[in-house]
């Protein structure tokens, strides 16, 4: 099948590149440095059991010299999510599926808004990536997850399909009867790692082993998971320990990609995650203490390191 990966980081970067070596004609849109990188080196998955190499790789930082792809994986930061998505508008044919592989629980609203909701397959990941060097997409631990599945909740054909092919690139793949909850509960824990992660500048190590980060991080995910039941999300009533405990399984020096924006005085996403939880919790009348503050710690870094 024709992939295009729009976003060639930790997300795009690395199930696009684990679909290349598969088999699958991907094409990743890239820009700076990491392009020419990827160009003149191809593009390399840097992993604890052994690294991969996408060489050659395609890739390109200009949408308009495509031709419509069978799917497109949209995995570009949030705050560019509008932007990025008409820029693509001339790459979405008529065949085209439009995958949301983006943090957050507003993507796929924003690109059905964009697209219409027939072209969106929705899509939630978790993998612990980021550009270590350009042309180089470093993985944190060995896991790695991936759930796809119709806004409708039904088995479609074009779901199948994308579902066989991660499965023959060796990617864990889920096809969910509903993907909401799947998204929901990833940004519970997501939203809450990031505010944490950015704002002490700390692994996950150090923040679960003290006392009071734990309880602060906890805080986070109740708040989140509130939030997600007063929007009729059908969540288990043990989301919150079980994301605990999963937490407590990860690798100790992982942090989320924000904290990796944010120490490189990158714009971070802190407006759709954190702040997405505030922001619906007063939509909805949730109070959400914790987040607020970590929220409003965080606003100056919102464009980057305050000059």
């Amino acid at each position: 099948m024709n992939i295009v990966a729009f976003g060639a980081g930790g997300v795009g970067g690395y199930f696009g590149g684990r679909l290349a070596l598969s088999g699958e004609d991907v094409t990743f849109v890239a820009r700076g440095a990491h392009l020419n990188a990827i160009r003149e080196k191809g593009l390399r998955i840097a992993r604890s059991e052994g690294d991969l190499l996408i060489n050659p790789a395609q890739v390109t930082d200009d949408v308009t010299t495509l031709s419509p792809p069978d799917y497109l994986l949209f995995a570009v930061k949030l705050q560019d999510t509008e932007a990025v998505a008409e820029a693509c508008r001339p790459i979405v044919g008529p065949n085209t599926t439009v995958v949301s592989l983006q943090n957050g629980v507003e993507a796929v609203d924003i690109l059905s808004s964009t697209f219409g909701p027939d072209k969106v397959l929705a899509g939630m990941v978790g993998v612990a990536t980021y550009i270590s060097e350009p042309g180089v997409v470093t993985q944190t631990g060995a896991f790695h997850f991936m759930a796809i599945g119709e806004q409708d909740g039904t088995r479609s054909d074009r779901a199948v399909a994308l579902e066989q092919a991660c499965k023959k690139a060796g990617l864990k793949v889920k096809l969910s009867d509903d993907i909401d909850v799947d998204i929901w509960l990833k940004f519970i824990f997501l939203s809450a790692l990031s505010s944490m992660t950015a704002l002490t500048r700390l692994p996950n190590g150090p923040l679960r082993t003290t006392p009071e980060t734990r309880d602060l991080f906890r805080a986070c995910m109740e708040e989140a998971a509130a939030v997600g039941r007063a929007k009729g999300v059908n969540l288990p009533d043990d989301v919150v320990d079980e994301r605990m405990k999963m937490w407590d399984g990860m690798p100790a020096e992982m942090v989320a990609s924000m904290a990796h924006d944010l120490m490189a005085g990158k714009p971070i996403e802190m407006a759709r995650l954190g702040g997405a939880v505030v922001r619906l919790g007063v939509e909805l009348g949730i109070q959400t203490p914790t987040q607020s503050i970590l929220c409003a710690a965080l606003t100056p870094y919102l464009n980057g390191t305050p000059k």
